[in-house]
C-alpha cells in the first residue's frame, strides 16, 4: 500500500479521504438542519426546506470537493 493510499478509507467499495467526507457531512447537515430551523409556519414547511438544505449542501460539497479518481486502461477488447 502506498503512502498516499492510507488517508483513503474504503466505504460501500468505494476510497474516500476522511477529511472530504467529514467535511460534506457537516455541510450537508448543516444546511439541513438550518432549513428545517429557519422554516416559518407549520408542517410541511420545515420538512420541505430541510431537504432544499440538504440538496443545497450536496451541491456545494460537489462543487468544493473535486473527485480524486484514477482510471487506467490497461487494453481494449474489440468487438
Amino acid at each position: 500500500m502506498h503512502k498516499e493510499d492510507k488517508n483513503y478509507i474504503e466505504i460501500w467499495g468505494d476510497n474516500v479521504k476522511l477529511r472530504d467526507l467529514l467535511l460534506s457531512m457537516v455541510l450537508c447537515i448543516v444546511f439541513a438542519l438550518g432549513g428545517y430551523i429557519l422554516a416559518p409556519g407549520d408542517a410541511p414547511q420545515p420538512l420541505i426546506l430541510g431537504l432544499i438544505g440538504g440538496v443545497i449542501g450536496f451541491i456545494i460539497s460537489s462543487i468544493l470537493i473535486k473527485p480524486k479518481r484514477r482510471i487506467t486502461v490497461l487494453g481494449e477488447e474489440e468487438k
